[in-house]
């Protein structure tokens, strides 16, 4: 369908086609209608930004932190827009569980049972295809095949729109914690709260932003990087950066 306006016809035409285009996202604008204040909430879209996962650089030497992971992209003309720590590790800040980086697997998916809230079953697997494709499952459904970057965390926080059966409303577990969700194949959201809060009312935002599934990343060590909002957490001491990164400096 084309709207045309005498001597106006380009115009219109434009201003059709985004509002097609609106119409067509639902999901990302119920993400954009429903962000809170005590939430960092950023959106992705894959097809305009380029995520990356890190863990250890050319020496192997584990980058640890965004101060360090920072430095050593700059050094290659690189600039970080964003990061957040992406998901568990152990004692050696290694990856608990799969891990994927440029379509290598560097650590083994863990199907085991045990206690934490790694082993909360079911927990997930947050991937990104070779194909710019993004998506988070349940461990035991993942397929390997087509994988550039996967990272394996838990627990699942929404599977297929519903909430993990573990969680409980008014749970007083509470936590900082920071998770990842998914809007559609392209879209990705990542969130961190601003206050320590229970498992239920946080899959319960990613719920309303859209998301169908989701996966829990990590609790109090939980940080972000995001210097357009003035968020600027370069401490720390964990294993895998999820991180968008750009060849332009921002401003």
């Amino acid at each position: 369908m084309r709207l045309i306006l005498k001597n106006n016809g380009t115009t219109a035409l434009k201003l059709f086609s985004a509002l097609a285009f609106i119409l067509c996202m639902p999901g990302i604008l119920n993400a954009q209608r429903n962000a809170k204040p005590g939430f960092v909430t950023y959106h992705v879209d894959l097809k305009k930004q380029e995520l990356k996962f890190y863990w250890r650089d050319e020496q192997q030497q584990i980058f640890r932190n965004f101060a360090n992971l920072k430095t050593w992209l700059e050094k290659r003309n690189i600039y970080l827009e964003f990061a957040m720590n992406g998901g568990m590790y152990n004692e050696q800040n290694g990856p608990q569980g799969l891990y994927i980086e440029n379509k290598q697997t560097l650590n083994p998916i863990d199907l085991r049972k045990g206690k934490g809230n790694f082993y909360l079953k079911p927990n997930g697997i947050f991937y990104i295809s070779n194909d710019l494709q993004a998506g988070v499952c349940v461990s035991e459904k993942f397929k390997h095949g087509n994988v550039k970057y996967a990272t394996q965390s838990g627990p699942m926080l929404l599977i297929d729109g519903k909430m993990h059966p573990a969680f409980k409303k008014g749970s007083k577990n509470l936590n900082i914690r920071n998770g990842v969700g998914i809007i559609d194949k392209q879209h990705i959201v990542f969130v961190m709260s601003k206050q320590e809060i229970n498992f239920y009312d946080f899959a319960d935002y990613f719920r309303s932003l859209g998301c169908k599934n989701a996966l829990y990343l990590d609790g109090h060590i939980s940080k972000t990087f995001l210097p357009a909002e003035n968020l600027l957490q370069t401490d720390g001491n964990f294993g895998v950066i999820i991180a968008v990164v750009s060849n332009k400096k921002s401003k």
